[in-house]
């Protein structure tokens, strides 16, 4: 199939797709769910493209494997566990089953726990020593940071709770800067760590119980943990009714449905939180009901396949119109990179086709100002994803808005059409003549021809976060069971973290770094010699 793919990509690469985006190809190559809309009519993409790719995901089994998720079993096979995180929003489902038992009575005694605390930090029934929780204070790293990170600025319109902060890189100034602005008497500390040893997350733990101890008598009683290990919370001082924990088949980049996600269900109140469940469930459902061709998530994973392993443009924007969404591509960055960053298929052998791209971005119109001069007219194409959405939250600044959709719009256009030599000799032959007319044209060419999808959506509710974070994790999946890889263990983390651990003291000055190579030394050297 791959063969085939490619082959059909050399007869169609040279193709102006401009030609190809009427009426009817607008309908044709656009698919909904419930109220959002997938446009992907401004790709190179044809019907018989389309066609080659469904049959690429049908004889990779992916519908087997789709089954498979949902139904518990191991399909993170290098780890031997199942990926359910599809149950911490399966509301209205039926049971799901784990080497024979139901998981859903645990998910949802949890997340009733979640909410009983939510409800409470909210309303002042758990307070501080100085009273009602005014700041909430998340200590994580990766997944358990980045996603609820993410939605709690994406649902700051929801925000009727305490302020929430987020911190997770070990740099001093980063938890410095957060709880400079915080009582220690009226704040909560959440630590999110699953083993309770991680190492960036418990180094900020600790320098926040420290923070809080100059003022609180019994820190623990204003610490919540989001972990499994409970004999490590209750050591560092943190009552078991403030432990919510989560297995082993509900992956970092992909827990924020669940406990991860506190934080953002006491900054919207638990009904908003099962309203963001209820997005994701749907976008479940819409999964495994919907017919490949009019499925969001295998579409948008085909699109991503067709513009990676086959046109062989290795990066990806992600260009959210929604300044709610601003921190979608750095989520998103982790949810692909670390899920299909990966060299060898499930057998162990090298892949023979490109793994997943480069994903970055961040949203308009603040990088039309900043990289779009690369995306238009760099030499290198570099497909792109619009999300907009039809209405913002602030109904007084709606013309404001509607300039903002213009520019989406526009620029999804522009990179479809380009201008022609001609045409941009016409815009300046006012002012130039001759050689200089057409040297100044020539920066003004624009060379079109370049993809890209655009995902629309009527308002960003939680209902429609959480379509658009479970539509990204289904696309993550199908991309992976394409490519046959395993895309939730990440063992590419690992090496760091080890070699890390071994150059602490050598940093620290307790060991020597004569075993260290030439440069490794060199630098511990200097950076010693400068205040280390």
């Amino acid at each position: 199939m791959w063969n085939d793919l490619q082959a059909h990509h050399a007869k169609v690469a040279d193709r102006r797709f401009e030609t190809l985006v009427d009426a009817d190809r607008a309908a044709d190559f656009t698919a909904q769910a419930g109220d959002m809309v997938l446009d992907y009519a401004k790709t190179n993409i044809d019907t018989e493209g389309r066609a080659l790719l469904i049959e690429l995901l049908e004889k990779a089994g992916v519908a087997a494997k789709r089954d498979a998720m949902f139904t518990g079993q191991p399909i993170n096979e290098t780890e031997g566990r199942a990926v359910l995180h599809t149950a911490l929003r399966n509301l209205d489902g039926g049971p799901v089953l784990v080497d024979g038992a139901d998981v859903m009575p645990g998910v949802l005694e949890t997340l009733d726990r979640m909410a009983d605390f939510a409800a409470e930090v909210r309303s002042g029934g758990f307070a501080g020593q100085g009273g009602q929780i005014t700041d909430v204070v998340n200590i994580g790293i990766g997944g358990s940071d980045l996603g609820p990170a993410m939605a709690v600025k994406a649902l700051a319109p929801y925000h009727d709770g305490p302020r929430c902060h987020f911190v997770s890189n070990v740099d001093p100034a980063d938890i410095a800067g957060v709880l400079r602005g915080c009582d220690p008497e009226t704040t909560l500390v959440i630590v999110a760590s699953k083993t309770f040893t991680t190492i960036e997350t418990m180094t900020n733990a600790r320098t926040a119980q420290a923070w809080m101890a100059e003022k609180v008598v019994d820190t623990g009683a204003q610490f919540a943990a989001l972990s499994t290990a409970e004999d490590k919370t209750a050591a560092f001082g943190i009552d078991g009714a403030r432990v919510f924990g989560f297995e082993d088949w509900v992956g970092g980049r992909y827990s924020m449905w669940g406990p991860i996600g506190l934080s953002l269900m006491i900054a919207i109140g638990p009904d908003a939180f099962r309203a963001f469940l209820r997005g994701g469930q749907a976008m479940d459902r819409h999964f495994q009901a919907a017919d490949w061709a009019e499925n969001l998530p295998a579409l948008l994973a085909l699109v991503g396949i067709w513009h990676n392993q086959i046109c062989g443009h290795a990066t990806r924007a992600v260009l959210p119109y929604d300044n709610l969404l601003s921190r979608l591509p750095a989520y998103l960055q982790q949810l692909e990179m670390e899920s299909n960053g990966k060299g060898v298929s499930m057998d162990g052998a090298d892949l023979d086709v490109p793994s997943g791209p480069v994903v970055w971005g961040e949203p308009g119109t603040n990088g039309q100002h900043a990289f779009y001069q690369l995306i238009h007219q760099g030499t290198r194409v570099i497909p792109c994803e619009f999300l907009v959405a039809a209405r913002g939250h602030e109904d007084d600044l709606h013309h404001q808005h509607q300039l903002l959709v213009a520019n989406c719009l526009a620029q999804s256009e522009a990179l479809m059409r380009g201008r022609t030599l001609d045409e941009a000799r016409a815009k300046v032959a006012d002012t130039f003549s001759g050689a200089e007319l057409d040297r100044q044209a020539r920066h003004r060419v624009f060379p079109g021809n370049r993809p890209s999808v655009t995902i629309a959506y009527p308002q960003l509710t939680p209902f429609v976060l959480g379509q658009i974070i479970a539509l990204y994790e289904h696309r993550v999946f199908v991309e992976g069971a394409v490519l046959g890889i395993n895309s939730y263990d990440q063992w590419g983390v690992e090496l760091g973290k080890e070699l890390a651990t071994a150059l602490q003291p050598i940093v620290e000055g307790a060991q020597s770094a004569a075993n260290k190579d030439g440069s490794t030394a060199a630098l511990v050297d200097f950076l010693q010699r400068s205040g280390v």
